[in-house]
């Protein structure tokens, strides 16, 4: 392995090891408590090293946020294949209640990962010519739970998943009850699409 192979691969674990650091410190403490000092210690390199990798906090947490979209995608695209695989009999709402019902999984098991990806501010934007990859991949799991001839199907996609951020959003911070949350999810469906 020549000298520049090795480097770029060393650069490259790490820079995992700091977004892997960041995530942890956040679940168990909090974005407040990821600072690049903590980090720093935490990964035992030096904050020149981190703001080589970053430029600041801000770039950490858009590597986590964009860790956390594909992620997302992948837990989404999951649910959403192991309803359609069954058949298109199977219909749009068990689709979309499958891909609700894991987004909401997704958000609960990684509360800290989805403030990076949705609460915290970036610099990552929706629907616009620099979108990253990950970001058109998450959305694309919610345009692919609807039937590909609806002509409505954007619009729904955008629809569902503002409505699935919402409904999560006011979960986590506890205004509403969390107990109830898969009721709300079945309602929305059911008022999307219909009970199919």
């Amino acid at each position: 392995m020549s000298t520049a192979a090795r480097r770029a691969r060393e650069r490259a674990q790490r820079h995992q090891l700091i977004i892997t650091a960041a995530r942890e410190l956040a679940e168990t403490e909090g974005w407040e408590a990821v600072t690049t000092r903590r980090l720093a210690e935490r990964v035992e390199y030096s904050q020149p090293v981190l703001y080589s990798h970053f430029g600041g906090k801000d770039g950490i947490v858009r590597a986590v946020a964009l860790e956390g979209f594909t992620e997302l995608t992948a837990a989404l695209r999951r649910a959403r294949e192991s309803v359609q695989e069954h058949g298109p009999e199977d219909g749009t709402g068990r689709t979309l209640r499958a891909v609700g019902m894991a987004y909401w999984d997704f958000a609960a098991r990684h509360p800290a990962l989805y403030q990076a990806m949705f609460v915290l501010p970036t610099d990552l934007k929706f629907a616009h010519e620099e979108t990253p990859q990950a970001l058109r991949d998450a959305f694309g799991e919610f345009v692919a739970a609807f039937d590909p001839a609806d002509p409505e199907r954007l619009a729904m996609a955008e629809v569902s998943w503002a409505s699935l951020h919402g409904l999560t959003t006011l979960g986590m911070s506890g205004r509403v009850p969390t107990a109830t949350q898969t009721e709300r999810i079945e309602l929305l469906v059911t008022l999307l699409v219909g009970g199919g």
